[in-house]
């Protein structure tokens, strides 16, 4: 199975994704924001986190923009999975791939810290390997994470079941604690904590791990 990790000006995450996604048995490939193609045969998108072109603007706004922008929304379009993580969830919703916004933290400072998530839904080639309502940690670090979304939009969040993760403890304010939501037809998974900073017991923990043996395992299913 293949993996393209995107890596933008700023961006300082991208290392440790094209990582956790080997650990799980991918093969990855890198690619530049001024490259125009994905690579032949990519199955998954990573957008990692970071603070791409300096946050500038709007927090990963710039980056939706960029020549691979186009190729990533094709992938998407296609059926193909992405999954954008802390500065990358803010890149797809920039390019309207999940709906909502990440305002700035309702603390109006960064938060860095590990935190308690629980596992919302287990209904998604991310989340597979998780247990309904499981409580796992995973670290966050971001200024802008305050998951936004008006009512309506809320509502249909909620009863398509595409909130992936919540937070045990709220630490930026987002909606009904969203950590994570998923697209419509379940392929596109943005989050705001940092799954890949948590797959090797030298890290502190595994927690992490689980999302990408389930994508691994979901897309050898398919």
């Amino acid at each position: 199975m293949k993996a393209a990790v995107v890596t933008f000006p700023g961006s300082n995450c991208d290392r440790d994704l094209a990582v956790a996604f080997e650990r799980a048995g991918w093969h990855v490939t890198r690619v530049w924001h001024k490259d125009t193609d994905l690579p032949p045969g990519v199955d998954v998108v990573g957008i990692p986190g970071g603070f791409s072109f300096g946050d500038y603007l709007r927090c990963g706004a710039i980056a939706a923009q960029s020549p691979i922008g186009a190729a990533v929304k094709a992938h998407a379009a296609r059926g193909g999975f992405v999954l954008g993580i802390c500065n990358g969830f803010q890149v797809l919703t920039e390019m309207q791939l999940l709906p909502g916004a990440l305002m700035r933290n309702a603390g109006l400072k960064f938060v860095c810290r590990m935190q308690g998530l629980r596992v919302a839904t287990t209904d998604s080639a991310f989340t597979a390997e998780y247990g309904m309502g499981q409580a796992i940690t995973v670290p966050v670090a971001h200024h802008d994470g305050n998951y936004t979304i008006d009512d309506e939009g809320l509502a249909r969040l909620k009863g398509e079941d595409r909130i992936a993760f919540t937070y045990d403890g709220n630490p930026n304010g987002s909606m009904a604690d969203i950590a994570g939501v998923l697209s419509e037809n379940r392929r596109v998974l943005g989050m705001m904590p940092h799954p890949e900073r948590v797959v090797d017991p030298a890290q502190g923990g595994t927690d992490g791990a689980a999302l990408f043996k389930a994508l691994m395992g979901g897309l050898t299913l398919a």
